[in-house]
This record gives C-alpha cells, structure tokens and sequence, in this order.
C-alpha cells in the first residue's frame, strides 16, 4: 500500500511517499517545490518525479493522499476529503488564513487529476477530541461556544508522534499501544500503572506545548486559531481581546490591517523587528540588539509559563520532551527552558544538550528525576499511518 503524503503551502508543494507492505512501513521517496506559482503544474511535476524515481508506474499506484489538514467547521478525525468537508474547511478560512485557503485550492486539484485515488486528512484538532471540558473553554457565552468558540488545539499529528515515540522511549510499551489505535477505539485501550505524564514542546515555525497523561492529550497552548498559545514566527501567540478594538480606535486600523498585522506582523517578527527567523534574532541578540534579545526573553517566558500550568495539571511529570525546528536544534532555547527548575526535578546535563542537534537523545543527568528527552517529529508518518488505518476500517 503506498500513500503519498502531501504538505499544501500557498507558495510550496511538499511530499513523501510512503509503503506499508506486510507490517513494514518504509519512506521512498520525499521532495518539494518552493514558490510555487501553479499548484496544478506542481502536482504534476510531483508526480512525474514519483513514476521517474519508478516507486509508481501510474497515478492509479497510489493507494490514498493523505494531508494534514487543519480544522474545519463540525468535522474532525481522520475524514475522507469530500467536498462537503473541504467546504466545512473552507468555512474557516479566516480562522486559518495561512492554512486553510492552500489546502481547500490543493485538495480540489487533487481532486480533479486523481478522481479515483481516495483524499484523506488526518486534522490537526483530531488529537484532541478527548480533552477534558474545561480544557476547551473560554469564558464566553454558550451561544459563543456553540458557534465554536473553544480551544481546540493544533498540531495534533507532531504531538501525537511524540505521545507514542516517548511511551515506547520510557519503557511503557501499553500507553505507546493506547496512542498507536486512538482513532480506532478512542483511547479506550486499557493502561496500566502508574500514570506516565509527559510534556511534548514542539517548537518551530509555529509552537506549542501540550499535556500528555497516558498517552492522552489533557490541554494544548494553542486555542481556537493557530494564532493563539505561544509567539510564532509571525503569528501573535496570546493577546487579550480587547487589544484589538483598542487598537483599531488609537491607531486607525481597519479589521482587515489588524487580522494581516496579527497573522503576519507579529510574533517574534513583530517584537524582534529584526525576522520571522529564530536564527536571525538570535544573531542580532548576540550582537547587542534589545529588540531580539526582548523577543528571546519573551519567547522562553510564554513556554515556562504553559510548562508551569502542565506540571501543575499533570500532578507530576516522568518526561519533558523539546521536538520540532527549535526544540530539536537549539541546544540554548533548551537550557533556557530548563533553567533553576531542579526543584521540579528538571534539569540538563550541559554537554549532551549541547552537543545533541535534530537526534534522539537523553539530555538530562541519567539519574535525574525528569527525563528530559530531544525527539524529532514525523509528522508526515503519522498522517501516512493513520490514512492505512482509515482505508483499512473504511466500509467502502
């Protein structure tokens, strides 16, 4: 069974091809284009380099597509992408702007050049189906929360590669298998004891912290929007509501100038006023600028605190694991992160932090309380796993 796994951006087309035969799963192939003009042309190109690289003869090869979609309105899971459910995607373009808008064009080019090639995404909220209520809400009225003023949380797929790929890591072989078959029955596979309580940072172009107990997610930074939780690249992070009629009347801006600023303009770019990049701002912090050094400051201040709450909510913790761009290169974000926290019973062996970049690694004293753990995502694989799933339960 082979499903290719595409990454939809407005101006980029990324893939990788994978294979499940018998109980083996294996990655053929991986490529992408970058300002991308012509999706429609990208696509072909892409598959002209999967029957040139002769993992498929023909288009018809190819089992399923698989995306990581974002959020739609009423729909979450691992969904066949009919057009009802790219329409419910597209509901919520402007929750979504830098998501949604690539993926709904994308999906219906996919659509249109492989009608008998089945389209499935595995959405970003779908990790979070099981969370407690008050870990959903927002103090708005319930008309609000019904139209879907909640938290539904993202980066389901990096968060859950990281539940099963650490349980396995720790020696808890019952909560891997929990996570392994949680859109199958879920969560309801039994566990044992004690509890396992992990906290997963996936730090990147986009960040978040989410709670693990058991393999379960019970809270994730990021809220309603992929603008929420912590400061991204060039995406707010938290803000209070009032800033933005605040704003509008003082500065004279129109609802559109704010949503732009918010989505592109802000984050670390937009204290820094240096870049989106995390590798710029720490070059121009080195050389003395406050802006990036304040922008710095700020980005490990809003992770300690979402640590600070998840220690709290999960009573204790066996592991804390940094993943993703930023978690898995930068050995000094990290000991930022960890620093004076042995009281928690966090605490980093310098030189294996430093020396540890985009590997699976043990940073932490081996006799320390808390394991703290450095494990690249993949999140492709998890949507390739879950697609094989899905084909495999599908009635049709």
């Amino acid at each position: 069974m082979k499903i290719l796994v595409a990454n939809l951006g407005s101006t980029s087309l990324k893939w990788r091809l994978f294979d499940f035969a018998g109980d083996g799963e294996r990655l053929l192939h991986k490529g992408g284009f970058e300002r991308v003009s012509d999706h429609s042309q990208a696509i072909e190109d892409c598959l002209a380099q999967l029957q040139q690289s002769g993992h498929i003869a023909t288009a018809g090869d190819l089992a399923a597509v698989g995306f990581k979609t974002v959020l739609a309105r009423g729909v979450t899971g691992c969904v066949r992408l009919d057009e009802p459910v790219v329409q419910a995607m597209e509901a919520y373009n402007t929750i979504a702007p830098a998501h949604n808008p690539p993926y709904v064009k994308g999906i219906r080019l996919f659509a249109r050049r492989l009608p008998g090639v089945p389209l499935v995404g595995l959405f970003e909220t779908a990790f979070y189906q099981w969370l407690p209520d008050a870990a959903t809400r927002y103090g708005v009225p319930q008309s609000w929360y019904e139209a879907g003023v909640r938290r539904w949380g993202f980066h389901g797929a990096s968060h859950k590669y990281i539940a099963e790929r650490s349980a396995e890591l720790l020696g808890r072989p019952d909560v891997a298998a929990r996570v392994r078959h949680l859109y199958l029955d879920g969560g309801a596979t039994p566990v044992g004891e004690p509890p396992l309580r992990v906290i997963s940072c996936h730090l990147g172009g986009s960040s978040s912290l989410t709670a693990l107990r058991n393999g379960l997610a019970i809270g994730n930074s990021l809220g309603l929007s992929p603008q929420s939780g912590l400061p991204h690249n060039n995406r707010v992070g938290d803000l209070d509501a009032m800033a933005v009629p605040l704003v509008m009347r003082t500065l004279g801006l129109s609802l559109d100038e704010v949503e732009h600023q918010l989505c592109r303009e802000a984050g670390l770019k937009g204290v820094s006023g240096v870049s989106n990049d995390l590798r710029d701002i720490l070059a121009a912090a080195a050389q003395g600028n406050a802006r990036a050094r304040a922008a710095l400051d700020f980005f490990v201040h809003e992770i300690r605190r979402w640590l600070g709450a998840y220690l709290v909510a999960l009573g204790g913790l066996e592991a804390l694991v940094f993943t993703a761009g930023i978690g898995e290169n930068r050995a000094e974000i990290r000991a930022a992160v960890c620093a004076g926290l042995e009281a928690f019973g966090i605490a980093l062996d310098p030189a294996q932090n430093t020396a540890t970049r985009a590997q699976e690694a043990l940073i932490s004293p081996p006799d320390a309380p808390v394991k703290v753990l450095v494990i690249p995502t993949n999140e492709e694989l998890v949507v390739a796993r879950e697609v094989k799933r899905f084909l495999e339960n599908s009635p049709n």
